[in-house]
């Protein structure tokens, strides 16, 4: 089995440092390395990615914040919930869906204000892998908090819950599955894909954009299955919860936008014949 920390913070003195804060704070270095890295070499200059940063990253922790507390409302503001604890950020509960849209609109706020030496899709396309994983850095922060694991499950990757953790029916269980780490791994194995593809369809000419909606479909068939796993409180929607609705509605989307962008197959010939 896995076990899971004693700890989710470290003490120093006055200061409280918390895991699950620097989960965030290393992934979110890790995405502006990986973009300034893929920006130089798509021909822009690399301090576009580190300016847009300082929009995109508030940006994005209140766009995440405000999804995650919107879309489970009960734990904050239902019967024994406390309002104040939405503030708590350092307790976990940032909805990707909410921190790429409003991280976006950051971004492209950059874009209109500042003249920058790309456009904001090959921006996009620079940063996808190192958002993915930036998302799989962020999961381990949800280790350290003992938090969004799956059903219960005696596979040996198991993932032992203390009591205390343990959602009301489930007290019972010792082990259950680690969706956070299927996550992590789902979100490194996407990144990996979105560095090497362009290589093995370079003589296939893609639009601009193509190679950010590519991750958010890969993201969101993985997010589809790791969510029904989930145990967690969450708003059901006929059924189903809610980040499923939402992923479906993303893999929908991201998919007819790929196939509106494919090249004819003129433009495929005249490629390859060049």
């Amino acid at each position: 089995m896995i076990p899971s920390p004693t700890v989710s913070a470290l003490n120093l003195g006055p200061f409280t440092i918390h895991f699950y804060a620097l989960s965030i704070i290393l992934g979110i270095a890790v995405a502006i390395f990986v973009g300034r890295k893929r920006y130089q070499l798509s021909g822009g200059n690399p301090e576009d990615v580190s300016d847009a940063a300082i929009w995109a990253v508030p940006f994005g922790i209140i766009g995440g914040r405000l999804y995650h507390v919107l879309s489970s409302p009960q734990q904050y503001f239902g019967q024994g919930g406390n309002p104040v604890d939405a503030l708590r950020i350092w307790q976990g509960g940032l909805g990707i869906w909410g921190a790429i849209s409003f991280g976006a609109i950051g971004v492209l706020i950059y874009f209109k204000k500042q003249k920058t030496t790309l456009s904001f899709s090959k921006f996009l396309d620079a940063l996808a892998p190192g958002v993915v994983l930036a998302q799989a850095i962020g999961r381990i922060g949800n280790w350290f908090n003992q938090e969004l694991f799956g059903k219960p499950t005696q596979l040996p990757w198991g993932l032992e819950i203390e009591p205390s953790k343990r959602p009301d029916g489930y007290e019972q269980f010792l082990t259950f599955h680690p969706t956070f780490l299927y996550e992590l791994l789902w979100c490194v194995g996407v990144a990996i894909v979105l560095i090497k593809l362009p290589g093995f369809i370079k003589k296939i000419p893609k639009k601009s954009g193509d190679v950010f909606v590519l991750y958010v479909l890969a993201y969101s068939i993985g997010r589809l299955w790791i969510e029904a796993l989930r145990i967690d409180d969450a708003n059901m929607i006929f059924g189903l919860r809610l980040n499923i609705w939402v992923s479906l509605i993303a893999i929908f989307g991201s998919f007819a936008y790929l196939i509106r962008s494919k090249p004819s197959n003129n433009e495929i010939n005249r490629n390859i014949s060049s």
